[in-house]
């Protein structure tokens, strides 16, 4: 199998373990420098591999000073590759090349100023005092033999330095995050100007070389697929479909916890532009069946899974025989559902990863993999897929199910379809839509006393949850107008019988997760 992004120089994360390690990456990708996290573990692999132009050692939560901490070896310092050191990076670069570390007198967290001192390379045309956001409670305190201060802040002296000699740079602060006004134009000088990545790594190159991975993975053999209508699996079928044809087999389970009409809307919307017609199973009875008396939100999530491979198996039986199965996983479905990359904590079991495979005894082909959700939008732009399916907000894999809190029933469902309709209804129409990332009510395992009509009530709240965000790793609540939010609270309890009340989710990712289950 051709590896996607094989011919391209590269710039390596090595993951120490930071929670936003992710980002890093990504704003590479945004400036179409090919990118990769591996663990820190694999730092032997890159010392003598061409394509690799430059690395990244991420944050962490550890101490360099600690007997335990995470490490590279001597010769990675050897190896001439440029380094930029991020937080603990830094300090772990000082620290393994001669430096002073020592626990900061005042830890620094959030918001801080630093000073520029020297206009190095990496800080070239930046502003003398700008905001950065800190992150640690160790400090440098004396510098490597051959580095020099490039920035101090209030509470330490060496908030950025470098070794321009040797092509390495260490900032103590995130230039990762939004919230380091000028870190996207000093990770950009990091990749063109130190490390001299010229290539440009865009769609179009990511669609060819997907394609023609694909290709030689599956040889001529047939392709199995799930899809949901979602933007993944839409961009999913279409690359394989583009790949191998009329091998691509696509097929779609209505698990009877989907929203209000979608079934319909992804059997007519998929059926436009793939080969051959995409095979609908209505199973909806069978998933609810085994849903009746299940609160805990991971059991709902592998019932669902393992129901779901259960009628796959049985729909697809008689179509094969296939070699392979296509799934649309991306890069936060793999991070969250696992530790891949680095010591990164498992949140949730995801849909897509783990058991599928195995059991049907197929070969996974995953050519989303390792993209972030803005990138597969850009993808399925260039494949020419429509922009109101490219648009449309991600849902979770056991839909609304992991949306009731508490048992899952017919009715429950039922309520909750029109009370999502409404919701995503006045979101579209005042505008508001595109604007937010991810939008869905939550039906909530508690009554509340309402008065209708002169009359006394007992009935559901619903919950709203509306973020923004670029990738779903970190989210904001989104800030939708009050006017608005009263309209959809109004439509709600007067159209959706049993609901007497509405609320609205104001808490960011983290601490919370963008879905309540």
């Amino acid at each position: 199998m051709t590896e996607i992004g094989s011919t391209h120089p590269r710039i390596v994360v090595l993951d120490f373990g930071s929670q936003v390690s992710q980002l890093i990456a990504r704003r590479l990708r945004e400036i179409e420098v090919f990118s990769e996290m591996r663990p820190y573990t694999a730092w032997r692999e890159i010392l003598d591999d061409p394509r690799v132009a430059g690395v990244v050692l991420s944050g962490g939560p550890a101490s360099v000073l600690e007997p335990q901490s995470p490490q590279v070896g001597a010769e990675f310092w050897q190896a001439g590759k440029p380094v930029l050191g991020i937080c603990y990076g830094m300090q772990l670069m000082c620290h393994a090349l001669g430096g002073r570390l020592a626990p900061a007198a005042n830890r620094e967290y959030g918001h801080a100023w630093i000073e520029v001192l020297e206009p190095d390379l990496l800080l070239a045309g930046l502003p003398a005092r700008q905001p950065v956001w800190m992150s640690h409670g160790d400090r440098v305190d004396e510098l490597p033999p051959g580095f020099a201060a490039l920035a101090r802040t209030d509470q330490i002296p060496f908030a950025a330095a470098a070794d321009p000699a040797r092509r390495f740079y260490g900032v103590q602060f995130h230039p990762e995050v939004a919230h380091t006004a000028h870190g996207a134009a000093m990770i950009e000088t990091f990749a063109r100007r130190i490390c001299g990545i010229t290539d440009r790594w865009t769609a179009a190159a990511f669609v060819d070389e997907a394609i023609a991975a694909i290709r030689g993975q599956v040889g001529s053999a047939r392709v199995l697929c799930a899809v949901s209508g979602g933007v993944d699996s839409t961009v999913m079928a279409t690359l394989v479909d583009r790949a191998v044809g009329d091998r691509l087999h696509a097929v779609y389970v209505d698990n009877g916890v989907m929203r209000l009409g979608e079934s319909d809307q992804v059997e007519h919307d998929l059926n436009a532009f793939l080969h051959k017609p995409i095979q609908r199973v209505d199973a909806g009875r069978v998933f609810l069946d085994r849903l009746a008396g299940v609160a805990e939100p991971e059991r709902k999530r592998k019932i669902i899974g393992e129901t779901f491979i259960e009628v796959f198996t049985e729909a697809t039986r008689d179509r094969g025989p296939f070699g392979f199965l296509a799934q649309g996983t991306l890069y936060p479905d793999r991070i969250e559902s696992q530790s891949i990359h680095g010591p990164s904590s498992v949140i949730k079991t995801h849909h897509n990863v783990g058991g599928l495979p195995a059991r049907l005894g197929f070969e996974l082909v995953e050519p989303l993999r390792d993209l972030f959700k803005d990138e597969v939008r850009r993808v399925g732009r260039q494949l020419g897929i429509p922009d109101d399916l490219l648009s449309r907000h991600p849902f979770p894999g056991p839909g609304l199910a992991v949306r009731i809190l508490g048992e899952v029933s017919a009715a429950a469902v039922s309520l909750l379809q029109r009370a999502d309709r409404i919701f995503s209804e006045e979101l579209r129409s005042s505008g508001q839509y595109d604007a937010i990332w991810q939008a869905g009510a939550i039906l909530l395992p508690v009554r509340s006393v309402g008065v209708m009509g002169d009359q006394r009530t007992y009935e559901h709240a619903v919950a709203l949850r509306a973020v923004t965000s670029l990738d779903g790793m970190t989210a904001d609540w989104a800030r939708i107008p009050t006017e608005v939010l009263a309209r959809i609270s109004n439509r709600i309890i007067n159209e959706v019988s049993g609901v007497n009340r509405v609320v609205y989710d104001i808490s960011s990712k983290p601490p919370s997760t963008i879905e309540w289950e």
